[in-house]
């Protein structure tokens, strides 16, 4: 199997026009355990150690062999490690995510980043099994501002589903199949990649990572 797979859709627009619609999923898979995956790159907002990403060989990932793994445990509060996608540029999106929350005495952070511009500038969604609760931000020129927040289970050391989509200023956040979060905001309407993060010193494995989008 391999670890990117690419699918188009074509959807039809009121009055007869279509847009071409590409989905993209990644599972690790193919790549090498050890090493960062291909087709991204990394960064880091606020402070501390940049993250240490590589594949990972992980006995029970939903995939079946690999995921991607945050495993830096720089303990830095304002420190949050991302991994994006190069190659991806949407603006209307639905991008999902298995995550699961492995270790971390400050945070157990898994989340999604969307309209993703630079490490300063972004939507995200994260989860956070110490405080059992998802919450939606916006990061806008290095500042995280909270748009929306839920509280419910998040079980560490689980794997969890986490969706983020972006419709216009249209924002919302589905967790584990239940839509939990829903609002507007238009701060990022511009096209942008996707990608996933983590805080702190937390330690998160991630897989099947899909995006939707034009």
């Amino acid at each position: 199997m391999k670890s990117a797979t690419i699918i188009m859709v074509g959807l039809f627009l009121a009055g007869g026009a279509s847009a071409q619609t590409s989905e993209k999923s990644w599972n690790f898979d193919g790549e090498k355990a050890g090493s960062p995956p291909a087709g991204f790159r990394f960064a880091r907002t606020g402070s501390g150690a940049q993250g240490r990403w590589v594949v990972k060989a992980e006995a029970g990932a939903p995939s079946g062999a690999n995921v991607l793994a945050q495993l830096d445990q720089d303990d830095t509060d304002n420190r949050f490690p991302v991994a994006v996608v190069d190659g991806v540029k949407v603006k209307d999106v639905r991008v999902s995510v298995r995550c699961k929350a492995v270790s971390g005495k400050v945070d157990e952070a898994c989340g999604l980043v969307f309209r993703y511009v630079d490490e300063n500038n972004y939507y995200i969604t994260r989860a956070n099994a110490l405080e059992d609760n998802v919450r939606l931000y916006k990061v806008e020129k290095g500042s995280r501002r909270q748009l929306a927040s839920w509280s419910g289970k998040v079980a560490p050391g689980a794997w969890h589903t986490l969706v983020a989509e972006a419709k216009a200023d249209h924002l919302k956040v589905t967790w584990n199949g239940q839509k939990i979060m829903e609002v507007k905001d238009a701060t990022f309407g511009q096209a942008g990649t996707v990608g996933v993060w983590t805080k702190a010193d937390s330690v998160t494995y991630f897989d099947d990572l899909t995006v939707l989008g034009q």
